[in-house]
Order: C-alpha cells, then sequence, then structure tokens
C-alpha cells in the first residue's frame, strides 16, 4: 500500500489528543477519544492486510502474528525494562509490587482484564498505575489474535459478498451491544474487548465496502470526519458513558477521513508526518511521564517538561528501537532472549517476579519488610459476603437475631465496614444492610461510575418491613458536588434540603433514628500513602476534624434532626487530641484513607452496643 498521509495524521491527531487529555483534563475534556480513532485505524489496516493476503491465497496466520510482534513488542518491552529498573531504586516497594504485576500483565496482553478487575470502589487512583495505558495494546492484541484466525475460517466456507455480509452485521451486533454493556457496566465496556471490536470492525467495514467518491467531494469529506473527531474532544468528558452512542462521533469521524483517502495540507505537513510516525512510542512514553508528575508530585507545570520529553522520548524510540532490528546493531547472532518474543518472556517474568517477591521485599530491613507486609494486607482486606436476600429489587445483607425486631443499617461503604462487628454480636435483632458503596441517599448525588438507586429507592424496603431502628451514615454527604463555588453551595443546599426529606421518612416508619458521622480521615491512614511518604503513625484530632468542616455545617441547617441521635466516631476513636493508624502488633488500622479494616471495626466499634445490644 501506498503510504497514506492521512492515517498517519489521524494517528498524530489521536496521539497528540490523548497526550494533552492526560497531562491536563480541562484543555480536551474528551481527549481520551484518541485512542477509539486508533481502533479505528488498526482494524482498518488489518482488515485490508488479511483480505490482500486472502485474496492472492498469499495469507499467511504466522506470518501476520510474526509481523504484530515486530511492530509492538520491542518498544513495550523497553518501557517495562526501564519501568522496572527505574522503580527498583525510585519506587516505594509497595508501589513496585503492582508495577512488576501491571509489567507482566502488560507484556501478556491482559492488562485491560487486570485493570477492569481493579476498577472498583476501592481502585487505587489511575494515577498510580504506571502501565494503565497498555490496556488498549491488550485489546489490540487480542482482536489480532482472533481477527485473522475469524477470516480465515469464513473465507473458507462462505463468498466474499457473504464475508463482507456478516462482518457488518457482527459490527452492528457488537456496537448495541456495547451500548448496552455501557450503561449496564461502564468499566467493562471500556477496557473489554468485546465491547470494543465494533470500533475497530468499523475501520474494517471502510476497507470491505469501499465507496468511489468524486476527487472534487474528498477534501470536503476529510475536513467533515475531522470536525467530527476533534469536536467529540471538546464535547464529551470523562464522566460520558463510553463507549456508547456517544462514542460514534469520533469513530464515524475516523471512518469518513479514511474513505475519502486525500493527501490534502491538512494531514500532509512536516508536523502531522513526524507525530504520526512516532505515535505508538510517544503513546507508550507519554503515560508514565504523566504518572511520574503526581507520584513525586512536581507541581501543576510538569506538562511544561512532560509534554516536550514524552515526543523526545517517542521519537528516539521510534529511530533506535522500531525502526530498527537486532541486525542493525550487529546483534541479531549474539543472545537468542534478545530477540523481540523471547526478550518480552524474560521482562514479564521479571515484572512476575517482582509481584511474587512483593517487591523484592528481603532487600529491605526486617522493621521495612514487617510494615510493607501489613500494608499490603490491609489494601485487600475488604471482602465482605455478598447480599443473600432481596426485598422490593433491593440487595440486602441479612444476619438473623433472636427475635422480631429488626435494624436497619444503610448508607455507602461507611456503612457497610461496620458488618463484622455487626456479625461479630450475639444479636437479638434481625439487622438488614442496605449498602451502596460511593453512593449517598439523596437523588442529587450521582456517582459517574454507577446508579445509585440501591440505597435511593430504600423507601420500598421501609414500606416493606417494619424497623425498630435505623443507623445511617452522613458519610459522603459533600461527594460528587460541583468544584465552582456558587454551584457548590447550590448543590449543598439541595442535598441538605434532600437529607431533611430523608430524615422526615425514616422517622415516619422507625421509632429511633441514628445518625453515624464520618470517621477519623487522612493521608496518614493510607497505608500505601503512608510508606510511600513515610507519614507519621498518629494524626491531630483538629486536624481530622477540618475534613468535616461541611459535614458540620450541613448537620446544623437540618431541620428535620431532632429526636435523631448524632454519632461521632471521632470522639470514640481518638484520644487525647490524637488519633492513631497503627501499632506494631497488628500493623495499619485502616485499608485506605478512609476505610477501616474489618478487625478494626470490630474492635474499636463498641460505642454502637447501645443500638445493637439494647
Amino acid at each position: 500500500m501506498k503510504f497514506r498521509e492521512d492515517i498517519n495524521a489521524l494517528r498524530a491527531i489521536a496521539v497528540v489528543s490523548v497526550v494533552v487529555f492526560h497531562f491536563n483534563h480541562s484543555w480536551l475534556p474528551g481527549g481520551f477519544a484518541g485512542v477509539d480513532v486508533f481502533f479505528v485505524i488498526s482494524g482498518f489496516l488489518m482488515t485490508m492486510i488479511i483480505m490482500k493476503g486472502l485474496e492472492k491465497d498469499t495469507f499467511s496466520i504466522m506470518s501476520f502474528y510474526q509481523a504484530r510482534v515486530k511492530r509492538i513488542i520491542p518498544a513495550l518491552s523497553v518501557l517495562c525494562f526501564a519501568l522496572l529498573i527505574f522503580g527498583l531504586f525510585f519506587i516505594s516497594p509497595i508501589d513496585y509490587v503492582n508495577l512488576g504485576k501491571h509489567a507482566a500483565a502488560s507484556l501478556s496482553f491482559v492488562s485491560n482484564m487486570v485493570y477492569w478487575s481493579e476498577s472498583n470502589y476501592f481502585n487505587p487512583s489511575s494515577n498510580e498505575k504506571w502501565l494503565l495505558h497498555t490496556w488498549s495494546l491488550s485489546v489490540e492484541w487480542q482482536f489480532y489474535l482472533i481477527y485473522p484466525l475469524v477470516l480465515v475460517f469464513l473465507n473458507k466456507v462462505l463468498s466474499l459478498r457473504q464475508l463482507k455480509l456478516i462482518i457488518l452485521c457482527g459490527t452492528i451486533l457488537a456496537f448495541f451491544f456495547s451500548v448496552f454493556v455501557t450503561v449496564k457496566s461502564s468499566s467493562a465496556a471500556y477496557f473489554l474487548l468485546p465491547t470494543r471490536a465494533w470500533q475497530m470492525l468499523a475501520g474494517g467495514l471502510v476497507f470491505l465496502y469501499p465507496l468511489n467518491i468524486k476527487y472534487s467531494f474528498r477534501n470536503p469529506l476529510q475536513l467533515t470526519g475531522l470536525v467530527l473527531i476533534t469536536s467529540s474532544f471538546f464535547i464529551f468528558t470523562s464522566a460520558t458513558p463510553w463507549p456508547g452512542f456517544a462514542s460514534l462521533l469520533p469513530i464515524v469521524g475516523a471512518c469518513m477521513v479514511l474513505v475519502a483517502n486525500s493527501n490534502s495540507k491538512l494531514v500532509s505537513n512536516n508536523i502531522t508526518h513526524s507525530l504520526g510516525k512516532w505515535s505508538y512510542s510517544i503513546y507508550l512514553w507519554h503515560w508514565p511521564i504523566v504518572v511520574a508528575g503526581y507520584y513525586f508530585e512536581l507541581g501543576p507545570y510538569w506538562w511544561l517538561v512532560g509534554i516536550p520529553l514524552s515526543i523526545l522520548l517517542g521519537a528516539i524510540s521510534f529511530t533506535y528501537i522500531e525502526s530498527k532490528t537486532l541486525k542493525d546493531y550487529s546483534l541479531d547472532n549474539i543472545k537468542v532472549f534478545l530477540r523481540p518474543l523471547p526478550f518480552a518472556v524474560v521482562i514479564a517474568l521479571s515484572g512476575a517476579a517482582v509481584f511474587y517477591t512483593k517487591g523484592f521485599l528481603y532487600r529491605l530491613p526486617q522493621s521495612e519488610q514487617l510494615l510493607i507486609k501489613s500494608a499490603l494486607e490491609a489494601k485487600d482486606d475488604w471482602n465482605y459476603p455478598q447480599p443473600n436476600m432481596e426485598v422490593e429489587g433491593l440487595d440486602i445483607r441479612f444476619l438473623k437475631g433472636s427475635s422480631d425486631k429488626n435494624i436497619l443499617v444503610m448508607g455507602a461503604s461507611h456503612i457497610e465496614q461496620l458488618y463484622p462487628y455487626v456479625e461479630s454480636l450475639n444479636n437479638q435483632y434481625n439487622i438488614y444492610f442496605l449498602t451502596q458503596s460511593g453512593c449517598f441517599v439523596t437523588p442529587s448525588m450521582k456517582n459517574p461510575k454507577w446508579p445509585c438507586d440501591g440505597i435511593q429507592n430504600y423507601k420500598k424496603l421501609l414500606k416493606k418491613v417494619k424497623f425498630k431502628k435505623v443507623l445511617t451514615s452522613f458519610y459522603g454527604f459533600d461527594s460528587y458536588l460541583a468544584t465552582d463555588i456558587t454551584k457548590r453551595k447550590s448543590g449543598i443546599l439541595t442535598r441538605i434540603n434532600e437529607y431533611d426529606h430523608f430524615l422526615f421518612n425514616l422517622k415516619r416508619y422507625i421509632p429511633e433514628v441514628f445518625i453515624i458521622t464520618g470517621e477519623p480521615k487522612g493521608n496518614e491512614f493510607d497505608p500505601i500513602l503512608s510508606i510511600r511518604k513515610n507519614l507519621s503513625s498518629y494524626i491531630s484530632e483538629s486536624k481530622v476534624r477540618l475534613n468535616y468542616e461541611e459535614h458540620e455545617d450541613a448537620l446544623k441547617r437540618l431541620k428535620n434532626i431532632d429526636n435523631v441521635r448524632i454519632i461521632d466516631p471521632i470522639k470514640y476513636l481518638c484520644e487525647s487530641n490524637v488519633c492513631r493508624t497503627r501499632d506494631d502488633e497488628r500493623g495499619f488500622y485502616y485499608r485506605d484513607d478512609n476505610h477501616l479494616r474489618p478487625w478494626y471495626s470490630i474492635q474499636v466499634s463498641s460505642y454502637l452496643n447501645s443500638i445493637f445490644l439494647t
């Protein structure tokens, strides 16, 4: 195929949008759509390579795979190798564990599945994952493995017309499946191949169904496609359900550019030519540079260094790794493990070794080893049973008591964390846990990742079950409020009014109402941050209370607060103005900066005995 400047320009646009988005979301709030453009390009090129080979009866699956290995693996392997060496000396041992795991997953091309499995409420910040961006490479590689096998099989049993029709129908079905999953599980839809495949298949359709466009229409069509792509970078945000209907905009735009097949001045210039050539390597290197800015707290202007550095390292990687072979360096006959696939295997195994040895923990003094072991145990210490009852469509964790009296415990994860304590009691009450992580009972609170209708439809439960007491949480009152001061004040007022209505409903159905406010929280409680930044094992109560100023003010403004007992955990978990975060015997008390570990919940929650034991 003659070199197409328009495809190269699409790569340049895609990588620039992603890089800018990652360095500053506010500049290009929908810049993540650049990845979707990459998928379209891949689908177009792979379909072309496979179908032309099948038409000439020269296609070899192994040759196809070998070409993909040479294209993708060397630069990725070098990146992972560089990060593992860098991390050994400059990254906290507890973060090095995750880097090892993610390096192995990236080079095994399953990182999209790993990141999907980690994308829960307690998911570490994306800015702590040095190889998060490799999820898209894993999706592409999985597509590369399956797609040629499917086309080769279809080519043997179907005519070309039937094959093309199958791909068309498959693309349409895959698109609607993606839309459905985006609504049901946005994280799965974002990371997994089945919901991304239609984007690559859409590119394939451009090749399979070529359109004969008049020369005079090609540039306008190309311009329209570029406008659709770039507009998606500004219209959408990270809160937009993705991929779904919204992702049609950049996908259709990219397809229009491919159909136009024009080397206009818009796409044929030195800038897009160079950035397009370097795009893969720029993409590889930019994200670790973004993470470094957050990890080492390099400040808000890190982008001034980070963006040029991403381009520079991308250019170097393209020139000396992507564009070269071992033969160019007279290394082709020296070591077999320097070849792309064996080298990748060695680095992947090295990453696995880092993970399974807990970051080569043995290299540290005994005291540090114990602290890190405690932190590693703490971050995974949140494994509560699944709901075992359904009432009016609401999922309930039910604990049977010795009487027919009922207590409702409802709220988000800060109520859920009381489950081990309540379970440990010899309870006379039947306990109904109605909880939903990352949510709040007021309707205006919208979690962008999942719906909160579980706890916000609480009235269904109140009408069905008679409760003597209810314990609910005020933690999360300020979650997902706008950062703009005016909008935030308006949002707080709305939540206060809604919470008043919530209290009115509780008091209408339940005789005794208890509100528990927030527990001590702060970076000092977070095992990962505590080790990474060498933080103190205690924090002052006065500093802790600064985190809850908005909560305290809102509580004072509630109107339906009479005859409601407010319980302040800070009074019981801190002593003499000191809130401890760990001890020498059991290690860290929390699993992150604001959630109690199960054993600690049992140990310190006796201040609630009067609710459950009387």
